[in-house]
C-alpha cells in the first residue's frame, strides 16, 4: 500500500465513524512525513464541535484514535502509525508542552532545586523527556504509578529529596 492509498484508507475510516458518531459538519485532512522510523500520518479534524471530539484533558480524542487504530487493523495488515487531532489541538498541546519543559528546565538550573511536573500520560511525558534530551544542565525521569505517573526535571550532578527519598 503506497502513501496515498494510506492516506485515503485513514480519510475514508475517519468519516465513516464521524458519520456514525452522528456528525455532519467536519473536514479531514491527513497529512504525511517520513522519518527514521518510517511513515507517519497525521489526521486533522476540523469541526466546530471539536469540544464533543477532545473531551476532558484529550480523553475522548485518544479513545477515538484508539478505536481509528482497530478499524484500520481490520482493513489492512500493514502496520503504519498515525495520530488523530481536531482542530490542531494535539499540535498546540505539544507547544504548550514544550514550553512547559523548557521552562521548567530553566527554573531548575536557576534554583538547582529540582521541578515535579503534574501527573502526565506516557505520551506527554515522552514529549517532555525528548524536549530535554539535548540540554546537558537537566536530566528527567519519570516517578510514580499509573495515572499519578510525573516526571522530575532535576539538576545535572545533585541528589535531592522527593516525597522523603533521596535520590
Amino acid at each position: 500500500m503506497d502513501s496515498q492509498e494510506k492516506k485515503t484508507l485513514l480519510k475514508k475510516i475517519t468519516a465513516e465513524v464521524l458519520q456514525k458518531m452522528t456528525f455532519e459538519n467536519f473536514e479531514i485532512s491527513v497529512a504525511g512525513k517520513s522519518d527514521a522510523e518510517g511513515e507517519n500520518f497525521v489526521i486533522n479534524i476540523e469541526t466546530p464541535e471539536s469540544n464533543l471530539l477532545i473531551g476532558q484533558y484529550g480523553v475522548t480524542l485518544a479513545a477515538l484514535q484508539h478505536t481509528l487504530r482497530l478499524l484500520v487493523r481490520r482493513q489492512t495488515e500493514e502496520r503504519f502509525r498515525f495520530l488523530a487531532d481536531v482542530n490542531h489541538y494535539l499540535q498546540a498541546k505539544t507547544d504548550s508542552l514544550s514550553e512547559l519543559a523548557i521552562e521548567s528546565a530553566k527554573q531548575v538550573i536557576r534554583d538547582k532545586k529540582p521541578v515535579v511536573l503534574r501527573p502526565m500520560s506516557a505520551y506527554e511525558r515522552r514529549l517532555v523527556h525528548l524536549e530535554l534530551a539535548g540540554n546537558e544542565n537537566v536530566k528527567t525521569e519519570s516517578i510514580g504509578e499509573g495515572e499519578e505517573r510525573k516526571v522530575v526535571i532535576r539538576p545535572v550532578g545533585e541528589l535531592e529529596k522527593i516525597d522523603g527519598k533521596e535520590t
